[in-house]
């Protein structure tokens, strides 16, 4: 056994106490610790500007280039949490979060524009100039912003315009069911989710060389009557567009049918980012894309004439809304359409990716195809976008 000998400690002397002197010099080194700390610490915001902070921030973690910051004055009172990506050596870690005041200016993350709305990740390309990127709310599906009337029910689908009978995959039977009607019997999709090339071809021709016999006129054109409204012009006249019927909630095959591309979402690499010529923001694809492949849909708030009017009408010069597409395809066949009654779509303050998608004339690598999807009438409708050709890697979508 070994003995203790306490005869040289002092009187008073206890293992308790030596625990407590111990704690108290502990704790006296790490307040010295973080007082050195703090004193070179990169985040010290009284000694160094926002873009400091935010250089500092992306250098310790791999991240390099101005556009590591993106400044948007959203013109909010409140404080919004934004992110800044940040990387390590084993990969994308969760992005850091920064509390900002709006006035100052945020942060988005560079990783995904989205933030998470979409299946993929679209990625925002850094650029020495510092554009900086309009301030939106990114949405994956259109909303009806207010009086916009859009009737989804399953009641307004016949048993005829659907396919409740079908199983598994409506590409994979015999005979193409009833959704394929509007393309002629045949569907416009094949079994890799690609457009057809008879069907593509057709629409690439309807859309560069349109006939006499391939337009329909209004009575009372609404985009007439919002160009002039004491005297508006006649119909200059609307495409018939060829369009695509996918399966929906009241047929029987699954999600994962052919007949359902649009309806899924993205799945392509997309990028935006700031063009040399001049044309502001545009999206480019980071993979090859086969020619007839779904890039992404029109997305934005559902509005009606007289709202987007309204709108237009409270902005001024580059503030007005430069984003509205007209759901106009059957305005023909609706004999007299209202202003309250004529539908857009306005991306301005809500919308996805394609709102950064330029317009090109001619040679253009993508064709926008109306969709049928929830609603048996073509009042409203799905506006995609798919490849006309065959687009090469960090091509511009346009």
């Amino acid at each position: 056994m070994f003995c203790r000998n306490n005869s040289s400690r002092p009187q008073g002397y206890s293992f308790h106490s030596a625990r407590i002197i111990y704690s108290y010099s502990f704790l006296f080194y790490l307040v010295w610790q973080l007082v050195c700390l703090d004193q070179h610490s990169p985040l010290d915001s009284e000694a160094k500007s926002s873009a400091d902070i935010i250089r500092n921030v992306s250098n310790s973690n791999g991240i390099t280039g101005p556009n590591t910051k993106v400044l948007s004055d959203l013109g909010k009172d409140s404080e919004v949490t934004n992110s800044i990506a940040s990387t390590s050596s084993s990969g994308p870690t969760n992005a850091r979060r920064r509390h900002c005041s709006s006035r100052k200016g945020c942060f988005i993350n560079l990783t995904d524009i989205t933030k998470g709305a979409e299946k993929v990740k679209i990625s925002l390309a850094d650029d020495p100039r510092n554009e900086h990127l309009p301030a939106f709310n990114y949405i994956p599906h259109n909303i009806i912003y207010q009086s916009a009337h859009v009737q989804i029910s399953l009641a307004r689908i016949a048993d005829e315009d659907c396919c409740s009978s079908c199983m598994g995959d409506c590409l994979s039977s015999e005979l193409p069911c009833a959704c394929a009607r509007e393309t002629g019997g045949e569907f416009a999709y094949t079994p890799v989710g690609q457009l057809k090339e008879e069907f593509l071809e057709s629409c690439k021709s309807l859309k560069v060389n349109p006939q006499e016999k391939d337009f329909v006129y209004c009575q009372d054109c609404p985009i007439e009557r919002s160009r002039n409204d004491s005297r508006p012009e006649k119909c200059k006249g609307h495409l018939i567009r060829k369009f695509i019927k996918e399966c929906w909630r009241k047929c029987g095959c699954d999600m994962h049918c052919g007949n359902r591309v649009v309806q899924r979402g993205i799945t392509c690499k997309l990028q935006v980012f700031l063009t040399e010529e001049g044309k502001g923001w545009g999206v480019r694809t980071l993979e090859e894309l086969p020619k007839g492949t779904f890039v992404c849909e029109y997305v934005g708030e559902i509005v009606t004439n007289t709202e987007l009017y309204d709108r237009n009408m409270q902005k001024k010069g580059r503030e007005r809304h430069t984003y509205p597409v007209m759901l106009d395809a059957d305005w023909g066949s609706e004999g007299h359409l209202q202003d309250e009654e004529a539908l857009c779509l306005d991306a301005t303050y809500h919308g996805n990716v394609a709102r950064f998608i330029n317009h090109r004339c001619f040679d253009a690598n993508l064709i926008d195809i109306p969709v049928e999807v929830e609603t048996p009438d073509r009042h409203y409708y799905h506006i995609a976008f798919f490849t006309a050709r065959k687009v090469g890697a960090f091509e511009e979508l346009n």
